[in-house]
């Protein structure tokens, strides 16, 4: 399970809306609770690409 460091997730934005991310932890991905899209992490790394995010 790959989990990010709290440093981080305070400081990453949903790049589509500009809402705080929150770590799913069930799916192991960034959540935006603003426009409900889901970004993947892969070996660690957020993928904040809006063409790579799904709709939660």
């Amino acid at each position: 399970m790959t989990e990010l460091p709290a440093e981080l997730l305070d400081l990453l934005v949903c790049p589509s809306c500009h809402t705080k991310l929150a770590w799913d932890y069930e799916a192991e991905e960034l959540a935006c609770t603003g426009c409900e899209l889901a970004y993947p992490v892969r070996d660690g790394i957020p993928i904040l690409l809006v063409d790579q995010a799904r709709k939660a």
